[in-house]
């Protein structure tokens, strides 16, 4: 065998054996963690058996913020966003990467056709994939079948930074960073229904499972707005420990789990009191929290520290350090494809 040929099996056969590595991964976990380390523009796939990365994936230009996978486990979603953060100077991104995860390659880029600041991807009830577009103060909705652009749906306000998605399908809600505003869609007659001001300045958004409660966080005093999806106003604030960022329920409705960046914990309030029944020393800089489908572990990107925490949510202790890349930020749970 010529040597040029021997390592092409080398290769060839390591190819093989990680993405069986994956696989089994997968299956053990019930899927795989993404990360979006947006400090050296790669998107990391982790082994939360293991508790490791275990491959990059460059990004086709700079950065990504967030990340969401298919529901079918197969593909993930990175916009690029830019070099700059949310309102401030530098660069427009206006494409998004769509990354095979099991090949662990990129295969193809949509192009939203202009600076848009492309960010926060959610997939609908109907299977198609929504993503702000700061720029042109609008939701952008593409059918992943074709990777095609086929709607694009306005907020009616600037920096509609976050999105979250109804279950039912009927809404889409969006946080309005620098307006302090959370905008109501309706996405059927894609008009929006109301606009809930909450701050002068505000980040980040999350539904309870059964679509009654919107949380944001508001960025000039330590406490979370709970807004009453029913009447579109803010029913109640919880006093924080800190300034919040991100939040995630636990599957069963029972908890909300808050990141709050100044203190480097993660709060979990009960949804049941509305009061706060534990906090959690995380490391440094906790962006973004997601919990697992089974509801057994959530996971926090620690931008400062290129950590990713495990909580168990049983003991709401901190049950694995996971090492990722630079500025990890955002995060998503890939199921194990069938």
């Amino acid at each position: 065998m010529g040597k040029r040929r021997a390592v092409l099996v080398v290769v060839a056969v390591a190819a093989v054996a990680g993405g069986a590595h994956m696989t089994r991964a997968a299956d053990a976990a019930g899927g795989l963690l993404l990360v979006a380390n947006k400090g050296e523009h790669t998107l990391g796939i982790i082994d939360p058996v293991a508790g490791k990365q275990v491959a990059v994936i460059e990004e086709s230009g700079v950065t990504g913020h967030e990340v969401i996978a298919s529901p079918d486990g197969r593909f993930a979603y990175v916009p690029i966003y830019g070099d700059s953060g949310v309102g401030k100077p530098g660069s427009d991104g206006r494409t998004m990467d769509v990354i095979d995860i099991a090949a662990r390659k990129r295969i193809a880029t949509v192009d939203f056709g202009g600076p848009e600041r492309p960010h926060c991807p959610q997939f609908g009830r109907d299977g198609r994939l929504y993503v702000t577009t700061e720029l042109s103060k609008t939701i952008t909705v593409i059918d992943p079948k074709t990777n095609a652009i086929v709607d694009r749906i306005p907020t009616d306000q600037p920096e509609s930074h976050m999105v979250a998605l109804s279950r039912d399908g009927a809404r889409a809600y969006t946080s309005n960073v620098h307006v302090g505003t959370v905008s109501v869609v309706d996405l059927k007659t894609k008009k929006v229904t109301a606009v809930i001001p909450v701050s002068s300045y505000a980040q980040r958004i999350a539904l309870s499972p059964d679509d009654k409660w919107v949380f944001t966080a508001d960025q000039t005093q330590p406490r979370l707005a709970v807004i009453d999806a029913a009447t579109n106003k803010v029913k109640s604030w919880v006093t924080l420990p800190g300034i919040a960022y991100g939040t995630a329920p636990t599957p069963d409705g029972r908890f909300l789990l808050i990141t709050v960046l100044g203190v480097n914990k993660v709060a979990v309030l009960d949804l049941t009191t509305m009061q706060i029944a534990h906090t959690i020393d995380v490391p440094a800089a906790p962006q973004e929290v997601i919990v697992r489908p089974d509801g057994r572990t959530a996971y926090v990107s620690c931008d400062a520290s290129k950590k990713v925490a495990a909580i168990d949510t049983a003991k709401w202790t901190v049950d694995m350090l996971i090492d990722a890349g630079a500025s990890a930020d955002g995060l998503a749970w890939a199921a194990a494809p069938r």
